[in-house]
């Protein structure tokens, strides 16, 4: 008999809060998941989880078992990252997500070229704006722009993003160049998801609200109207890089722009993170 069948699926169903849920992150099918967790309870001769249609609760035995397992899944892990450390190159699957835009303009390139580096590797990219849950999901990494608010992913800061207010020459030609917040509501301001631009006064972060003729949920799209000359546009430098160092594109209200915000890289906090993903964050880092 073999004491550990049926401890490794009892514990991601804990973790995921459900059978689904941990068999995509085990990788095997939901009826497996249930059939070993079955026969470990069987074993135990105890009742580890209460199951319903809706939801999966776990008992108070369940609990004390789950408690004192987790330590030695997690030190078996550790004695296989260990070994995984000591091979040259990185080797196997990696699932990883990312913001749309942001995705495919920066992150992109540079999993292609770790790739090159690293051929023995097999990567996954799914590119979408959408909040993915990565432990149902069975991602190993995900790339966040901006403010974080699920806590129950650990983070590492790889970069920063900048937000600047663009025009072109011949738009400000025509209407004038606004120094101050107050003038902006005298200019055709291009809306993306929200109806305000963020900005920094006295030190205190402070929202304008905005309007104009363009509302569009694509960054791209707002970036061809402002080049056209249609309007303002508030945008992450990712977007205007390329139109402000040829001229396209003329920054303003520079004293009020707001302070960066991160772009980070997030994984589950009950997964230790692997070599494989430790030398992909690092190298994010190193080259972005």
């Amino acid at each position: 008999m073999n004491p550990w069948e049926g401890v490794s699926e009892f514990a991601a169903v804990v973790e995921s809060g459900s059978f689904t849920a941990a068999a995509h992150q085990l990788g095997i099918s939901t009826a497996q998941v249930s059939r070993q967790v079955s026969a470990l309870e069987s074993r135990l001769s105890s009742k580890l989880l209460y199951r319903t249609t809706r939801k999966v609760t776990v008992t108070e035995a369940g609990q004390i078992y789950y408690q004192h397992c987790r330590p030695v899944l997690d030190g078996l892990k550790e004695a296989e990252q260990a070994l995984n450390s000591l091979q040259s190159s990185p080797r196997g699957r990696l699932k990883i997500t990312a913001p749309g835009t942001y995705g495919e303009s920066k992150i992109a390139p540079l999993i292609n070229d770790f790739l090159t580096l690293h051929p023995d590797l097999q990567i996954e990219c799914v590119f979408t704006n959408q909040r993915i849950d990565l432990i149902e999901g069975g991602y190993d990494l995900a790339i966040r722009v901006g403010h974080l608010a699920d806590s129950s992913m650990m983070a590492t800061r790889i970069t920063s993003r900048h937000l600047h207010v663009c025009a072109t020459p011949s738009y400000l030609k025509r209407y004038g160049e606004p120094h101050s917040l107050s003038e902006l509501k005298h200019h055709n301001c291009l809306q993306g998801t929200l109806d305000y631009w963020r900005f920094e006064v006295n030190a205190k972060e402070q929202t304008i609200r905005i309007s104009g003729n363009l509302r569009c949920n694509s960054g791209q799209s707002l970036l061809d109207a402002a080049l056209k000359s249609i309007g303002l546009v508030q945008l992450p430098d990712y977007y205007l890089q390329a139109a402000i160092n040829n001229k396209q594109l003329i920054p303003l209200l520079q004293n009020y722009e707001p302070k960066d915000e991160g772009v980070w890289a997030l994984y589950p906090h009950n997964r230790h993170l692997s070599p494989k993903v430790r030398m992909l964050v690092d190298y994010l880092k190193e080259q972005l």
